[in-house]
């Protein structure tokens, strides 16, 4: 029998705001364990939170982009479990009324489109860490705590494991364009859980499904999924029956293993947090909220495609990168060079330097009007092509202008007719036997001796002009 995975994604989202979602302690990832903590983020008694009010702004900002129904109107509920990094022995979630629901993201995998729904999107806040130390015992950090995330639970809309990496990297794009999140997965900032179940392929009916935590990287989702969807098939194939449980995921061994029987709602025994207040978006601020939602990644993609002319890979790198989209963008708004061209200096030489820096472009001190102004100079055959690629590490690194760097450098190229032609004069007197070579029918000489001009000319050399002038003295010998 042939079997069809279906999938739903829990993925969770560390907002980016400079505090905790009902306190005033910093959410700065790295500090010393237990320091960024008060008394309202480890539960102690009498201790009132008050909810930080970037992080509804963020999530409703979330849910706009993803197509949801924005409820103007919800609520925060206590959610009821105990566990030692939880130190209130609840968390403040939202249940019944979350601020976001049935949205939707499209995206593709290999060429075919793929809509995932949303059920909902809430805001929540984070427990703490367990460190643990192998004989030395465990140590409960509380810096997480009240950390602001969303939550976005998918419908199980989702079929293999391919078809959840490109969601995830659609969601981690969609973030980042709307600056409400890090995405830095190494610190933990995007985590999500799966539920994997299988049916029988044309059937309609679910199967029993199964949630696996622990997942800390898209890749380790991948075999997550591609495990637990092998392991369930090979359970029925023998005649078993797959329980509902959570499981744990240990990448290093690429296998899971049973936590605990799975949860439903009502165990964790919900009701309206009696603190919080409830939580009003007015009309004017839902406005404010909507204007602030940029041109999206799906939307660039497809315009770089139609518009500029990009093959669907190289499309792809730049409408996944924010801050590239943005140069690429600007740059193209000012009318003064090709947009193509803008666009193969973005997918070679600078996305070069950035990846061999580690570094993204807006730590950098390049701007559109630079490059463009580089752009310019070599298309006026002020500079030439190697030249701009020096000109481009300054301006990575410096606030210095185009102009100044060639003039420091020493970078203008040699246009001028008579000294081009001196020069050409010059190397063919010292490469007598490659004049001779020409003549006898050697055409390809002609690249060494350009190469020559160039080298006698330090580089500075116009190499369109070398070239002429190079063909022109060779056919009247």
């Amino acid at each position: 029998m042939r079997y069809e995975p279906v999938i739903g994604l829990e993925v969770h989202a560390e907002l980016s705001t400079k505090t905790k979602i009902f306190c005033g302690c910093s959410t700065a990832f790295g500090a010393e364990i237990n320091t960024h903590v008060c008394p309202v983020c480890t539960g102690q008694p009498g201790a009132l939170p008050v909810l930080n009010k970037q992080v509804v702004h963020y999530a409703a900002k979330m849910g706009v982009a993803t197509h949801c129904r924005i409820n103007q109107l919800c609520k925060s509920d206590r959610k009821n479990y105990f566990y030692p990094d939880l130190p209130k022995a609840y968390q403040i979630s939202q249940f019944d009324v979350p601020i976001c629901e049935d949205g939707y993201v499209d995206f593709e995998v290999d060429g075919e489109p793929k809509r995932v729904r949303f059920e909902r999107i809430h805001f929540e806040e984070d427990a703490g860490k367990l460190l643990h130390d192998e004989g030395e015992g465990t140590v409960v950090d509380f810096n997480r705590c009240g950390v602001p995330l969303i939550e976005m639970v998918t419908k199980p809309d989702i079929h293999s494991s391919a078809e959840a990496k490109e969601f995830l990297e659609t969601i981690k794009t969609t973030l980042s364009y709307l600056q409400i999140c890090d995405c830095r997965m190494e610190e933990g900032s995007i985590r999500c859980d799966v539920n994997v179940s299988v049916r029988p392929e044309g059937s309609e009916e679910l199967g029993t499904r199964v949630e696996m935590k622990n997942i800390n990287s898209f890749s380790a989702a991948v075999r997550a999924i591609d495990y637990e969807v092998n392991r369930q098939i090979e359970v029925l194939e023998d005649g078993g029956k797959i329980i509902q449980e959570t499981r744990r995921w240990d990448d290093s061994k690429v296998k899971n293993l049973v936590m605990r029987s799975k949860e439903d709602a009502q165990d964790y025994r919900y009701f309206p947090d009696p603190d919080l207040v409830a939580v009003e978006i007015d009309d004017a601020w839902m406005e404010q909220i909507k204007s602030e939602i940029p041109e999206l990644p799906q939307s660039r993609y497809k315009r770089y495609i139609e518009e500029i002319g990009l093959q669907p890979k190289e499309a792809r790198i730049i409408s996944d990168a924010f801050d590239k989209a943005c140069l690429l963008d600007e740059g193209v708004g000012m009318n003064r060079v090709g947009s193509k061209t803008i666009a193969n200096w973005i997918l070679s030489d600078i996305s070069k330097y950035l990846n061999d820096k580690g570094i993204e472009l807006k730590d950098t001190k390049l701007t559109a009007a630079k490059l463009v102004d580089m752009i310019e100079l070599i298309e006026k055959n002020v500079i030439s092509g190697n030249a701009g690629k020096k000109v481009l590490i300054q301006l990575f690194e410096t606030d210095d202008s185009v102009d100044a760097i060639v003039e420091k450098l020493g970078l203008k190229q040699v246009s001028d007719e008579g000294a081009i032609q001196k020069l050409v004069d010059e190397v063919l007197a010292a490469n007598p036997k490659s004049v001779e070579d020409y003549k006898g029918g050697k055409k390809n000489v002609v690249g060494f001796l350009v190469g020559q001009c160039m080298k006698a000319s330090k580089g500075k050399g116009n190499p369109k002009m070398i070239n002429q002038c190079l063909n022109k003295t060779l056919a009247k010998l």
